[in-house]
């Protein structure tokens, strides 16, 4: 969809990319459909197909649907096998988050070019105040068209931009504006936008507090503000009565804190049949090792905590936990502490989910590295190092375990013309 028809969908002129600016120095700016979209940017011959992104498995969930997979019904957070009935002729792709955590990172690299308040929300999402930045860049609107153009043009994808005086009426402009636009809202017409909004744009109404909200005749963030308090507080008790109340007359004095380091980085999967065999859940906590130390790696970090989620039939939830003895980025440690935590846990039951995690991140550069006597020169660090440079080049499938890609009931791998095995980790079997 091209710039010029962000006014097409419904959009009052007045919040148009030609709106008055001033005061309006918050922008949230969202990428549009990103999973799906980085999917097709790879894949050209995807582009005008519905594609959708996510757990292909029966109980995989949808990360990400492509408009044209939205014309149907396919929605985010939607069972995949709800989905399919949906849309059966969509091309549907496992997630490949190495790619996406890498193309995030250069989108928010545009963003702090602009300016360094930037506050990510998500892989897709953030927020910027713009104000320290007007003097050289100009106002608000026109930085928000530079990032809409930089990342056009740098990184081929589409991204949805709201400007505002505060953050909640920013997100809501930029959601509006969807795909491909842009809204800015006047500081003088916060409410002129906000007020005929129904109920359910406010944050902290879910589902089932809008059907409460409209129980009470309130369907409209205008009637929400205009309800006397003491009804908001009976209704939905003193927290969120003051804390809805302030939002629909446009009042939301947070501030954009940057946050530049990630907490932790971590990969999971789901099993589309329980497992019960600890050999099957050692394959797939050395895949989810290898995801984890690609990323790491990617990402330029280091961390000394190792922690492992397994969620059983019952979906009760165990987290076990380990500080290394040193920072690591190495899948085959980061495999090796996992799986000790996993044996020491021993669980008797059916297993529905497994996690890996990798906390405690410093940078890469400046973390020592602990040597052991005896050690090679050159050891896993270095190959696992050259099987990134291979993925880099080839795609993440082609390089990996050799033990994930030989025996049975392996997560499969796809395809690949130039497949190669690198035996990154190759763990004796368990007794």
């Amino acid at each position: 969809m091209g710039r010029s028809q962000a006014l097409g969908r419904g959009i009052d002129p007045r919040f148009g990319p030609q709106a008055d600016d001033t005061g309006s120095t918050i922008l949230h700016v969202d990428m549009d459909a990103f999973y799906a979209s980085v999917e097709v940017r790879r894949r050209p011959e995807l582009r005008g197909k519905p594609v959708v992104v996510g757990g292909v498995g029966p109980r995989g969930v949808v990360s990400s649907a492509s408009y044209e997979a939205r014309r149907y019904g396919v929605r985010s957070a939607m069972p995949s096998t709800r989905a399919r009935a949906l849309c059966p002729h969509a091309v549907f792709l496992p997630p490949d988050f190495t790619e996406y955590t890498a193309t995030s990172r250069a989108v928010m690299r545009i963003f702090r070019d602009m300016t360094p308040l930037v506050e990510p929300l998500s892989l897709d999402e953030a927020f910027l105040d713009v104000t320290g930045a007007q003097r050289l860049l100009g106002r608000p609107a026109v930085i928000a068209r530079t990032i809409r153009e930089r990342v056009l043009a740098e990184q081929r994808l589409t991204c949805s931009v709201g400007v505002a005086p505060t953050k909640f009426v920013a997100k809501l402009g930029s959601t509006r504006a969807k795909p491909d636009g842009m809204i800015v809202v006047p500081g003088a017409q916060v409410l002129d936008f906000l007020h005929p909004l129904p109920v359910g744009a406010l944050w902290g109404v879910g589902e089932k507090a809008a059907e409460h909200l409209h129980r009470l005749g309130l369907t409209t963030v205008a009637d929400l503000a205009r309800a006397p308090v003491r009804m908001l507080r009976a209704a939905l008790g003193e927290a969120a009565a003051a804390h809805l109340h302030e939002l629909a007359w446009g009042r939301d004095p947070r501030r954009v804190v940057p946050e530049h380091e990630e907490k932790s980085i971590g990969a999971e999967t789901t099993f589309d049949i329980d497992v019960t065999d600890p050999t099957e859940i050692r394959r797939h906590l050395l895949a989810l090792a290898d995801k984890v130390g690609a990323r790491l790696r990617q990402a330029g970090v280091v961390g000394r905590t190792v922690s492992i989620k397994v969620r059983m039939a019952d979906f009760r939830t165990v987290n076990r936990s380990r500080t290394t003895p040193a920072t690591t980025d190495v899948a085959r440690e980061i495999f090796e502490t996992s799986w000790a935590l996993f044996q020491a846990l021993a669980p008797a039951e059916p297993i529905r989910l497994v996690g890996v995690r990798v906390e405690g991140l410093a940078s890469a550069e400046n973390a020592p590295r602990q040597l052991t006597l005896g050690e090679p020169e050159r050891g896993w660090r270095e190959a696992e190092a050259a099987a990134d440079a291979l993925a880099a080049r080839f795609g993440r499938s082609i390089v990996g375990p050799a033990s994930l890609l030989r025996q049975s009931g392996a997560p499969r791998t796809e395809n690949h013309p130039h497949s190669t095995v690198v035996p990154l980790s190759d763990p004796p079997t368990p007794s």
